[in-house]
């Protein structure tokens, strides 16, 4: 596997890490949005919400990947990112999802592709920081993940509660995906990357130490609080 080849693969793994660890909420509210269909509709709710979820998201990505060529929005995306990792870290996990339930299949549908723009803003920076302005890693990504977030929330739920390191992965991901982002900003290369070493690979590094040790230290904490006031 050559240089492109791997760039191309850690890309499109970047962008399904992204979009499950971030999407664990959207699968809650598609199961909420059509709980109180019958039986026989919630499939069909569950296959054209999420069919319809999955083109908004690839438009609104392909709209992003536009913008973040525009000079300085690279930086300006790639601090977002920092914020959402760090956000992902110090989120309270036992926070509810508020969901309108659809009273019929149409509404169901149309709840699930509303409420997905609506969550999914994280999701479609990350995705397009990842893609590295290929809407096809985008595309695939998508279709690679999103089944799994709809058909296997349970279990995802399941495994972000039993094992809390996996968010460290996506927040891990995430810090490095934003410093590659922050690294081919053409006016921070221009006027402070050139002249460092190793700069696109440094940068993404330091902001992964940087959010992940946060990440650790605000946890830790946290937990000594939480120990301190049920000690009293």
């Amino acid at each position: 596997m050559n240089l492109v080849e791997s760039e191309v693969v850690i890309s499109i793994l970047s962008i399904i890490i992204i979009d499950l660890v971030l999407g664990g909420d959207n699968a809650v509210m598609i199961a909420m949005a059509c709980k109180a269909l019958p039986a026989e509709q919630r499939k069909k709710a569950i296959i054209f919400g999420t069919a319809g979820a999955v083109i908004m998201r690839v438009v609104l990505t392909a709209i992003a990947l536009y913008l973040l060529k525009i000079p300085f929005l690279q930086f300006a995306g790639g601090a977002l990112l920092v914020w959402i990792a760090l956000k992902l870290l110090f989120e309270e996990k036992a926070a509810a999802v508020e969901c309108d339930v659809g009273k019929s299949l149409f509404n169901a549908i149309k709840i699930i592709i509303m409420a997905d723009v609506v969550m999914g803003i994280d999701n479609v920076l990350g995705i397009a920081g990842a893609a590295q302005g290929s809407l096809e890693r985008v595309i695939f990504g998508l279709l690679f993940s999103v089944p799994i977030i709809v058909w296997g929330s349970t279990i995802i739920l399941k495994w972000l509660d039993r094992y809390p390191g996996i968010v460290y992965i996506g927040a891990g991901v995430l810090a490095w995906t934003a410093g590659k982002m922050i690294t081919k900003d053409i006016i921070i290369y221009e006027n402070i990357g050139r002249y460092i070493p190793y700069f696109d690979f440094a940068l993404p590094v330091v902001v992964l130490i940087f959010v992940l040790a946060t990440g650790l230290y605000m946890n830790k904490v946290v937990k000594r609080k939480e120990v301190g006031k049920n000690s009293v």
